[in-house]
């Protein structure tokens, strides 16, 4: 298998994880960029995002992070996949996590990095710390239902 599984304290190598999972039988590669957004504070409408900061338990993730290839690749036909994910501060319009995935067609492509979004956000051990303009801090909770 060629998956490209890492967490990165630098900014992450969206090329080369694009590049690194093509394959003489690819019809499809669907990308995925978590990018950091600014928005207003919930509690406040004086604070604007200024960060993220991420927090890895690295040798767990990394496990999780092979678990979910591993199961990706039961339920597609994958031929090359990228996770990376940053740790550190993040910036606004800087990507935090990539999420590369090839297969034979489109679909199937499209449908395999959904899932592994979905999936590492609500199971694998990166927590997620946003940056307040205002000095403030606020712990983010990884559950579906809180990300828009």
């Amino acid at each position: 298998m060629d998956d490209w599984l890492e967490i990165l304290a630098t900014p992450l190598p969206v090329d080369r994880a694009i590049a690194s999972v093509n394959h003489p039988q690819t019809g499809g590669i669907a990308v995925f960029l978590g990018v950091t957004r600014a928005e207003d504070h919930p509690s406040s409408a004086r604070a604007t995002l200024r960060a993220l900061d991420y927090e890895a338990y690295d040798e767990l993730a990394l496990k999780q992070l092979g678990d979910l290839a591993g199961q990706v690749r039961q339920r597609w036909p994958i031929l090359r996949l990228a996770i990376l994910h940053r740790t550190g501060r993040v910036a606004i319009e800087e990507p935090s996590v990539v999420i590369a995935v090839s297969t034979p067609h489109r679909k199937e492509a499209f449908q395999a990095c959904e899932w592994l979004i979905d999936t590492l956000k609500s199971e694998v051990a990166i927590w997620k710390k946003e940056v307040w303009s205002d000095g403030a801090t606020t712990w983010v909770d990884p559950s579906p239902a809180n990300d828009q």
